[in-house]
């Protein structure tokens, strides 16, 4: 079988190669992936197992996330120094002391307080969407709910919710050209984001809030606190993680829900059900496609021997669909239990700090649409995102 996981092409034209992850899984789960020298990144260690996934992820003292960074294209050099600062691209222990700053505003009992306040967005996103002459799920409901929670979380203005997205869409959009027109879009979009943060933070020393900004800027009980460039980073981090991964999630969750239309129904006469459901949409979905890590030293998986700096990629889309863990995993079913997707990360430092929100809006957002909305149904193509990196969907025209 020909082996291309990260031909975008087919990821915006037919989503991801379930068939290749199969075959990989079944044949060679520790595969040599050739390289493009075009693109300029060398070949790479492809691993598609669940349990291998979950191996690298936590043991970050054998595969960097700092070395050559998490995300799988190439940078200059004097790029990775900037980007080695955001949490993503970081190994304990530095990442340790960043996560602990940064969790105080999304412990369980912290985000627990949203969701009166995401149930109403929601009532309110299909009132909205009730009064326009055409509906289009992306649009009137994925995209604008997390950009919704992620200005309440940075006390931002809610009409600052159009220009999160636009800078969202032009960072993670880089090869689709619906959305980057240039070449240089997305580290332009990512210093407009740097700018916002530094905005919001000066406002926040004048004037303190009771939200995520004035919360990350004061001193932790140890007394250490965020750099400007730590806080503009995670601001950053969270425009993209925190919009990406429930958008793509709720579209693609939808869209399943459509293709399987008896699911839709189980969810209808049972609300109850939203809170599996939103973990099987993860699994199902997978809205973060791969990351890499680097390996620090000659190791072995799997019987396959790995040496010192080469690119290993973890695909969760495959681990997610591993037969050896999920029964019947090309079946998609919201009462899944148990189910140990890893749609978030496989564990280790890299865990999703924000799980517990996207899951919240996940589960929040279908409860909504099953009590307001039981005729929902698919009224146009979807469209998907030219990404190999995020298992994104742009367009899903639907009838309320």
């Amino acid at each position: 079988m020909d082996i291309n996981l990260v031909d975008q092409d087919h990821y915006s034209s037919k989503g991801a190669p379930h068939d290749q992850y199969r075959w990989l899984r079944a044949n060679a789960p520790v595969f040599r992936h050739e390289g493009d020298a075009e693109r300029n990144w060398p070949g790479f260690w492809a691993l598609t197992k669940h349990e291998d996934v979950v191996h690298v992820s936590r043991h970050s003292e054998l595969f960097s996330s700092a070395a050559k960074l998490a995300l799988f294209d190439e940078m200059p050099e004097e790029q990775r120094e900037l980007q080695r600062m955001m949490m993503l691209n970081q190994d304990p222990p530095e990442h340790t002391r960043r996560r602990s700053l940064v969790n105080r505003g999304f412990t369980p009992r912290a985000i627990s307080k949203l969701e009166d306040h995401i149930r109403e967005i929601c009532h309110q996103l299909v009132d909205e969407a009730r009064d326009k002459p055409e509906a289009d799920f992306v649009r009137d409901f994925a995209a604008p709910l997390p950009l919704y929670v992620i200005c309440e979380l940075l006390g931002a203005p809610i009409e600052d919710r159009d220009k999160i997205f636009e800078w969202s869409n032009r960072m993670i959009g880089a090869q689709d050209p619906d959305y980057a027109a240039e070449a240089d879009e997305s580290q332009t979009a990512a210093m407009e984001v740097y700018s916002y943060a530094n905005e919001l933070a000066a406002a926040r020393k004048d004037d303190p809030q009771d939200d995520i900004v004035t919360k990350l800027l004061l001193p932790a009980e140890n007394g250490e606190t965020l750099s400007v460039d730590e806080f503009d980073l995670f601001v950053l981090l969270l425009v993209v993680a925190g919009n990406e991964t429930t958008r793509n999630a709720a579209s693609g969750g939808m869209l399943a829900l459509f293709e399987n239309p008896e699911q839709w129904t189980r969810l209808v006469e049972n609300r109850d059900l939203a809170g599996p459901a939103a973990d099987e949409i993860v699994r199902w979905v997978s809205p973060v496609n791969l990351f890499r890590r680097t390996a620090t030293t000659n190791t072995v998986v799997r019987g396959q021997e790995i040496a010192e700096g080469d690119k290993v990629v973890v695909f969760y889309t495959s681990a997610n669909r591993d037969e050896d863990v999920f029964e019947a995993p090309d079946v998609f079913d919201i009462g899944r239990t148990p189910n140990p997707q890893i749609g978030f990360g496989g564990g280790g430092a890299h865990f999703c700090l924000g799980n517990h929100l996207a899951k919240l809006e996940l589960r929040v957002l279908f409860e909504v649409l099953s009590e307001r909305i039981p005729t929902l149904q698919q009224s146009g193509e979807a469209t998907r995102l030219r990404s190999s990196f995020i298992n994104g969907i742009k367009t899903l025209p639907v009838t309320l």
